[in-house]
């Protein structure tokens, strides 16, 4: 079998098509590549543990789980967990800030928060098992995406009360990379930055990955040459579409994971090289469930419904059953690459961001399929709702590419009624579609805000 050197740019995608997944390393193989009877088994023994663990140190849960007539002597299988009640973001904005926490602040060694733009942020702690923890799990899942020890790895998330630039911070030293903490903003000096510095590995939200791609070749920077490697991205979801180009134009690999501030933050769940549209969770330290987000009630493995987690293993602020609102499937079929863990797919929607118009439920999620899929535009897209006459009014504005771009108005008529007819055929509803010039979409530093609901 052909060698490869993951090192080197390209060979670890290479080493995945070639199936060599024995030369593309594991940082834990000893928990990761565990068959399934020691997974379960260890999950009951943490579920016994922090059941137990959040009844005697959280009054909140205490006083839900006795309102509800369940002790922790209740949970003897993994399914038992289901007689607990649900948890949401209510509670966690109730007890702001520390009232959900179970231990002194004194044994807390880093806050985090929401941003809190829609009300009390979500305050979390961490003490020093749970730092470790979270480290260990990026470790995980970068490991996953190609990366190795000794890699530089640029940050582009902001850092401050949000999860995503610490925790990869701290997983990413804990492999051995050298961390460049760059920060958000500034594009043409983060180019620089990958040039001057040997970057290989940059982390960042895939529209701000995009937007410094176009930044770059805009100032003649040839991507294929740099040392650039590996995209590690987060902070919003990343459309199979996108990632493509981006891997394209700026020639590297590109992986997302899935995590939230209220479980841990980033590392619940990571992309492999084998598996590029699912992400393996960390069993281990994450009890899921996938319910009805209607019913509660639990769905058939491999059926989509509402991801709801039970971190195992968290101190400072224990949760259980944390209903998510992400819809996904999961499953526990083997993967090519040899991890155990189940593999759930890549969150594309939420059960509460579903717009209904017109009687009708729409995803914004559909709307980038189906423009993802038109290759005259770019990645680029705004949602309008509106109501207009007393109806519920859709407008989707999508960006031309440079080279679809005409003075023909005929032409960019026909485009848009094209475009709008391939939107009424998936939605089911009628779309008004507002073509934009090259560049007129804002490019976000952060994540990306596609939906501007006027209502």
């Amino acid at each position: 079998m052909e060698t490869f050197d993951i090192r080197r740019k390209g060979d670890a995608i290479r080493a995945a098509q070639a199936g060599a997944y024995d030369q593309l390393p594991v940082f834990d193989p000893e928990m990761e590549l565990a068959d399934r009877e020691r997974i379960e088994a260890l999950q009951l023994e943490k579920l016994k543990r922090q059941v137990r663990y959040t009844y005697e140190r959280v009054p909140y849960y205490r006083d839900l789980m006795d309102a509800s007539g369940v002790s922790p002597d209740d949970i003897r299988e993994l399914e038992d967990i289901r007689s607990l009640p649900f948890t949401d973001k209510t509670a966690l904005r109730e007890t702001y800030p520390y009232g959900m926490f179970a231990v002194s602040l004194d044994d807390v060694r880093e806050i985090h928060a929401s941003s809190g733009t829609t009300g009390t942020p979500i305050v979390v702690g961490y003490t020093d098992a749970d730092m470790d923890v979270w480290s260990d799990c990026i470790a995980r899942l970068v490991q996953m995406a190609g990366v190795v020890p000794q890699d530089n790895a640029q940050m582009a998330f902001g850092y401050g009360m949000f999860t995503g630039g610490f925790g990869l911070h701290y997983g990413l030293q804990k492999l051995g990379c050298t961390m460049i903490p760059a920060g958000s903003g500034n594009t043409e000096r983060h180019i620089k930055m990958i040039e001057d510095y040997g970057t290989t590995v940059l982390i960042a939200t895939p529209s701000y990955a995009m937007h410094i791609c176009e930044v770059g070749e805009q100032l003649g920077y040839d991507w294929e040459a740099s040392p650039l490697r590996v995209g590690l991205f987060g902070g919003e979801p990343c459309p199979p579409g996108l990632k493509a180009e981006i891997e394209r134009r700026m020639h590297i690999v590109c992986t997302d994971n899935y995590g939230l501030t209220e479980v841990m933050g980033p590392g619940v769940s990571g992309e492999c090289l084998a598996s590029r549209n699912q992400q393996h969770i960390a069993e281990d330290h994450f009890l899921w469930e996938v319910v009805d987000p209607v019913t509660g009630e639990p769905v058939a493995e491999g059926e989509q419904g509402e991801l709801v987690l039970t971190p195992l293993d968290k101190q400072a602020i224990p949760v259980l059953r944390y209903r998510t609102h992400d819809l996904t499937r999961v499953t526990k079929e083997p993967c090519p690459c040899g991890r155990t863990h189940a593999r759930m797919d890549k969150v594309r929607a939420r059960s509460d961001d579903m717009l209904i118009i017109r009687g009708t439920n729409v995803f914004p999620s559909q709307i980038e399929d189906v423009l993802t899929k038109v290759d005259e535009v770019t990645p680029h897209y705004r949602i309008i709702v509106e109501t207009k006459d007393g109806m519920d009014a859709l407008t989707v504005q999508t960006e031309i590419r440079p080279d679809s771009f005409s003075d023909s108005f005929e032409e960019m008529d026909a485009m848009r009624r094209r475009i709008e007819e391939k939107l009424k055929g998936v939605l089911l509803v009628g779309v008004k579609v507002q073509l934009v010039e090259p560049g007129g979409i804002e490019r976000a530093l952060g994540k990306a805000k596609h939906v501007d609901d006027r209502r």
